[in-house]
């Protein structure tokens, strides 16, 4: 008779097991007791399991060792523009990981799928490796992902993820001292008022680059005056020009420099102080943070902080491909140093 194709939730079902339970049987993952494997290839074999890339034989032979899942799951809540720093990283991200013997599969997830904390449908969980998050700073989704028995290393995260016990590895740039510089430089060049621009609770990266912002003020002993800062929730059109413009017009003074949570925050706003008839530098300085291609060939170029692509792109393969191979190591929190970038937006 031939085999009828079934779900691992079927399995899961018929067993009376979890589906994780399950799932670490067929990737060999994970302390599950001999009499448990046995049981549920054995079901497997009486309901017809058959699922890529295991396959079960008869009873009388010798049933084979699972084969290895090789696809590494990268999961966003939207996909990076162009030059957005995680962009930058993956070429050599997944280069590391072909040669490790895994592909690497982008999966974008719906509102909906977020919102109610859904793995995307069509993520094969059986053939994944292990499980990378860009953009993903719902902590409650993190949360669903931890709980799969599955490596997970997540790229930044939400803002508390440094202060909270998560079964996840993190890799994050190095946010406070590059910002703190920045900040201290346009103090030093006569800035005596401020103003941050950026969702500080967005990220934890963003929330640091806030950190750094306000201690490099108290260092200094320059006031941090929020009437001079862009504050608002993420979900605001920080891109438009006209709504940057709009928040500009609405201070009771314009700061003498701007620290921008991003290069892609800050492109707006010197676009709109252009057209408030200010120079920069000479009127107000600016600075963002990413180093993107653009920030390079701006007018003025712009001062920012470089990020060192490739080489966070490898150590992020290589975190994860450890996590694969060391499933029990302690997790870690692995920060990449970065470098201010001195440019035009900030030479008085």
């Amino acid at each position: 008779m031939p085999h009828k194709r079934v779900t691992m939730q079927d399995l899961a079902d018929a067993c009376g097991l979890s589906r994780n339970t399950v799932s670490k049987v067929f990737n060999d993952r994970g302390a599950v007791p001999e009499a448990t494997k046995k049981a549920v290839l054995q079901k497997a074999q009486e309901i017809g399991y058959l699922q890529t890339p295991y396959f079960l034989v008869p009873e009388n032979e010798a049933a084979p060792s699972p084969a290895r899942p090789q696809n590494i799951a990268l999961i966003t809540s939207h996909m990076p523009k162009d030059y957005h720093f995680a962009m930058l990283i993956l070429p050599v991200f997944t280069e590391r990981l072909g040669r490790g013997g895994y592909t690497l599969m982008i999966y974008e997830l719906s509102p909906e799928e977020l919102r109610e904390r859904r793995l995307p449908s069509h993520m094969p969980l059986e053939q994944t490796a292990g499980i990378l998050g860009i953009e993903l700073f719902d902590r409650g989704y993190m949360d669903m992902l931890c709980s799969l028995g599955l490596p997970v290393l997540s790229v930044d995260g939400y803002m508390e993820a440094m202060t909270t016990p998560m079964k996840c590895d993190f890799i994050l740039m190095e946010n406070l001292s590059s910002t703190i510089a920045v900040t201290g430089r346009a103090i030093a060049a006569g800035a005596r008022r401020l103003g941050f621009v950026g969702d500080i609770a967005h990220c934890c990266s963003f929330h640091e680059r806030w950190m750094g912002f306000c201690l490099a003020l108290e260092s200094a002993g320059v006031p941090l005056d929020k009437s001079c800062c862009i504050l608002e929730k993420d979900s605001e059109p920080y891109d438009d020009v006209d709504w940057v413009q709009e928040q500009l017009q609405k201070m009771p003074v314009i700061p003498d420099a701007f620290v921008c949570a991003n290069d892609y925050l800050a492109f707006p706003v010197v676009a709109a102080l252009k057209r408030l008839g200010l120079a920069i530098p000479r009127d107000v300085m600016v600075a963002g943070f990413d180093d993107t291609p653009p920030s390079a060939v701006m007018d003025p170029s712009l001062t920012t902080v470089q990020i060192p692509s490739a080489d966070f792109g490898r150590i992020t393969a290589e975190l994860l491909l450890d996590r694969i191979q060391r499933p029990g190591a302690p997790f870690l929190s692995t920060y990449v140093k970065t470098t201010p970038v001195w440019r035009g937006s900030t030479d008085k």
